[in-house]
C-alpha cells in the first residue's frame, strides 16, 4: 500500500493542490495525505480485530482503485453502484470514481433485487463495487431485467471461489490492474483530479419514495463540503474526533458524517463488524461524535428499560429516583444554566451511580456531541438523553440539502424544536406554512427528472422542503409533520400524526404507530408493538406466547398499550392546539410494518397512502364501532416468496380527557 503511495509522485500531487482549490472530495484526500498522512483515516472491526489505515494508505488504496476502475473503462460522467454494509473499502470506491469524474451511487444494502432494478435502470449503471457473495447474487438477478451491468467488483471473497461470470473480480484484483494502470501513466492520477471541478456531481442519492418512486437526488462536490464545512465549523468538530460509521450509506445522514465531514475536518471513521456487532463496537470505540436517527435512540431506550425490568427492587428505585433528578435538573446543568446547590449534589451522585454506567453500557461515555435526524424525535425522548448528560441535538435537513438546513447551538437546546437556521442557509414559510430552504448545500436537481426539479425548486432558488412548520418567539423553527401529513379534523382542529405517533413510541412497548384523523371527527390508531421489550414484559409475568402474533392479540398486551396510549392522551389534553386529537380507539396489529411489505422506506418512514390502501377494512372497522375486525393481507417473506397474513384483530376503546382549563 504505502510503495503505491511513494510512487505517486507527491511532487506532483503538491503542484496539483497549489493550483486549484479543495473544492472537490480526491483534492481534499489528497490535502489530508499529506498535512496528515499517519493520522487514523479508517477503522473497521474484522473477526473481532480493529485494523486500521492511515490518510497516506487510503490515498494509495483509493488511487489503486480509481486507476483500476479507468482500465477497466470507467471515466468521466459515468455511474458507480456501491451496494453493502459500510465497509471502508466502500467508501474508497466512492472516492475512486469521483477521482475519475465519475459519480458514485449507493444503493440500500437491505433492498431486494427488484427494488434495486429501479434505481440500477435509472441511473444507468454499468460498474458496480459490492461487498459479498448476497449483494453479487442480487445483481446477477437483476440481470435478468437490467442487462447493462457489465462489471461488478466485490470486497468480501468468501464464497466466491466458483463465480466465473464475465466482467466479474474482486476489489484486490480490481486494485492489481489499477496498479499496473498506474505504473504505465503515472501523470493520468493527477490530471484526472485536476479536472474536477466543485459544481461536477459527487454523488446519486435516492429518496425514501414515501410517496413514489425513489428519484436520484444529485448532490455537486461543493454542496456537500459546504454542509460538511458548516457542520464541522458550527460544532468545533477537529481531526481528533471518532465517529462510528454504522448507518446506511445509501442514507443521506451518513453521506454527510462518514464522507463530507470526514474529508472536511480529516477525522477517523469506525466501521463495525456488523449489524449484531453495533453496540459493542461502539463501546469498544467510544465515539466522540454520534448520529443515528430517532429509531436507534428509542431502540436504545427500549433497551435500557428492558434491563431496568430485568434488575432487582433496589436498583430498580436508585434508578427511577435518580432520573427523576435527572428529568428536573440534567439538562439545566447540561446547557450551563443555574440549578440550585442541593439538586447538582443530587445530579453528581447520579452521575456515579446511574448516569455515567448506563452511558458506558450504550456506549456514549466519550460522546461530545450526538445528533439526530431523518424524522421527528419525541421531546421526551430527546429530554431523556439530555437529562443524563448526553449533549444529543436535533439536525433538520434532508437528501436534497444534504441534511443542512438547521442547527441547535449549545446552551440554546428547546426540546420541541429543530434549532436556528444553520450559517449560510435562509428558511422561511410559505403561506401554507411550508418551510422553505435556499442554501449552498441545495441539490443540482433530481437526476433526468427537470419536471420534478422544478415542482421543489422555485423561481428564487428555495427548496420546498414539503414540511410544515413555524417560528417561536426566538427564532427557531418547530416541524409540525409533512405538510402534507397534517390535516383538520371535523371541528377544524390541527391534525398532526407523526408528532402523535412519536408521542406513543417513546413508550418502549411501542415501535411503531400510524395514526388516523383527518376529515374526521376522532383520531384512531395502529400500534405494533415491541417483540423484545413486550416479550420480555410477558415472560416476567408468566404469559406464554408463540410470536409475535400470538402476543400482539392478548388482553394483556392490549391492556398494556391502552395505558401507553391514555397517558399520551393526557399528555395531548394538555397542549392546546394538539387537545383534539387524542385517541380515541386502537388495535394491535398482527404483522409488524415492514419495508418488503412496501409499509415503510428503507429508512423506516411510514408509506401512509399504502397503509391507509392496504388495511382500508381495519380502518373502516375503527371509526364503524366495531369491536373485531378479519384482515387477510399480502406479505414478503425473508426469503423472497410471498404469501398471504390474516387474523381476527380486536378494536379497544381508550379513555380521552377533558382539554387543559375545561371542567373535569
Amino acid at each position: 500500500m504505502t510503495t503505491l503511495w511513494d510512487k505517486s509522485n507527491r511532487e506532483t500531487l503538491v503542484q496539483t493542490l497549489a493550483v486549484v482549490d479543495t473544492q472537490t472530495f480526491p483534492r481534499r484526500l489528497l490535502q489530508h495525505g499529506m498535512v496528515r498522512p499517519g493520522k487514523p483515516a479508517f477503522r473497521e472491526k474484522h473477526l473481532g480485530i480493529w485494523q486500521s489505515w492511515t490518510w497516506a494508505e487510503v490515498n494509495a488504496e483509493v488511487r489503486a482503485l480509481a486507476c483500476g476502475l479507468a482500465a477497466l473503462g470507467f471515466g468521466r460522467g459515468m455511474h458507480l453502484a456501491i451496494i453493502g454494509d459500510n465497509r471502508p473499502r466502500l467508501y474508497w470506491a466512492m472516492l475512486a470514481a469521483q477521482c475519475l469524474g465519475g459519480v458514485p451511487v449507493p444503493l440500500y444494502q437491505d433492498a431486494p433485487a427488484a427494488d434495486m432494478a429501479f434505481v440500477l435502470e435509472n441511473a444507468d449503471i454499468a460498474y458496480a463495487i459490492v461487498e459479498d457473495q448476497e449483494q453479487v447474487d442480487k445483481l446477477s438477478e437483476v440481470k435478468a431485467l437490467y442487462p447493462r451491468i457489465g462489471h461488478i467488483a466485490y470486497d468480501d471473497e468468501r464464497g466466491m471461489r466458483h463465480y466465473r461470470q464475465p466482467g466479474l473480480l474482486s476489489l484486490a484484483q480490481l486494485q492489481e490492474l489499477g496498479r499496473a494502470h498506474d505504473l504505465a501513466q503515472p501523470d493520468f492520477f493527477a490530471a484526472a483530479v485536476a479536472a474536477g471541478k466543485g459544481e461536477d456531481t459527487a454523488v446519486i442519492l435516492y429518496t425514501s419514495g414515501t410517496t413514489g418512486k425513489p428519484k436520484g437526488v444529485c448532490q455537486s462536490h461543493a454542496a456537500l463540503l459546504a454542509a460538511g464545512a458548516g457542520g464541522v465549523a458550527f460544532d468545533a468538530l477537529s481531526d481528533a474526533e471518532d465517529i462510528l460509521s454504522y448507518l446506511p450509506m445509501a442514507w443521506v445522514g451518513d453521506c454527510l458524517f462518514s464522507l463530507a465531514q470526514a474529508m472536511v475536518a480529516g477525522f477517523t471513521v469506525n466501521c463495525p463488524e456488523s449489524g449484531d456487532t453495533v453496540q459493542i463496537d461502539m463501546r469498544e470505540i467510544g465515539p466522540t461524535c454520534y448520529f443515528a436517527p430517532p429509531r436507534v435512540f428509542e431502540n436504545m431506550l427500549t433497551s435500557v428499560m428492558i434491563r431496568m425490568e430485568d434488575a432487582g427492587p433496589l436498583k430498580r428505585r436508585m434508578f427511577h429516583h435518580f432520573m427523576a433528578v435527572a428529568k428536573r435538573s440534567g439538562a439545566a446543568i447540561l446547557d450551563g444554566r443555574p440549578v440550585a446547590a442541593r439538586e447538582r449534589l443530587a445530579y453528581a451522585l447520579g452521575s456515579l451511580l446511574v448516569y455515567g454506567p448506563l452511558k458506558n453500557v450504550l456506549g456514549l461515555s466519550r460522546v461530545r456531541v450526538a445528533y439526530t435526524a431523518g424524522a421527528a424525535i419525541g421531546p421526551d425522548l430527546f429530554r431523556f438523553y439530555r437529562s443524563i448528560g448526553v449533549n444529543l441535538k436535533q439536525l433538520y435537513g434532508s437528501t436534497e440539502t444534504c441534511a443542512y438546513v438547521c442547527l441547535q447551538p449549545d446552551g440554546n437546546i428547546k426540546f420541541d424544536s429543530v434549532g436556528l437556521p444553520a450559517p449560510g442557509v435562509e428558511v422561511r414559510l410559505a403561506a401554507n406554512g411550508e418551510v422553505l430552504v435556499k442554501s449552498p448545500a441545495t441539490m443540482s436537481g433530481y437526476y433526468k427528472r427537470p419536471d420534478a426539479t422544478a415542482e421543489v425548486i422555485d423561481a428564487d432558488g428555495y427548496f420546498h422542503t414539503g414540511d410544515a412548520g413555524l417560528f417561536d418567539s426566538e427564532g427557531h423553527l418547530k416541524i409540525i409533520d409533512r405538510a402534507a401529513d397534517v390535516g383538520r379534523m371535523t371541528d377544524g382542529a390541527i391534525f398532526a400524526p407523526n408528532y402523535i405517533e412519536n408521542k406513543l413510541k417513546f413508550f418502549p412497548f411501542i415501535k411503531e404507530a400510524v395514526a388516523f384523523g383527518h376529515a374526521r371527527d376522532r383520531v384512531c390508531a395502529f400500534v405494533n408493538i415491541d417483540l423484545e421489550a413486550v416479550g420480555n414484559w410477558a415472560e416476567r409475568r408468566g404469559i406464554a406466547y408463540a410470536g409475535y402474533t400470538d402476543l400482539a392479540a392478548r388482553a394483556q398486551t392490549y391492556e398494556l398499550v391502552r395505558d401507553c396510549v391514555e397517558k399520551v392522551n393526557l399528555e395531548l389534553a394538555a397542549e392546546a392546539l394538539m387537545a383534539g386529537t387524542q385517541i380515541h380507539r386502537f388495535l394491535v396489529l398482527h404483522k409488524e410494518l415492514d419495508p418488503d411489505d412496501g409499509e415503510l422506506t428503507r429508512t423506516r418512514k411510514v408509506r401512509r397512502a399504502f397503509i391507509a390502501d392496504k388495511y382500508a377494512p381495519l380502518i373502516a372497522a375503527l371509526y364503524e364501532g366495531k369491536q373485531t375486525q378479519y384482515i387477510d393481507i399480502q406479505v414478503k417473506f425473508e426469503d423472497g416468496r410471498s404469501g398471504s397474513s390474516s387474523a381476527e384483530l380486536q378494536i379497544w376503546d381508550s379513555r380521552t380527557f377533558p382539554a387543559l382549563g375545561q371542567a373535569a
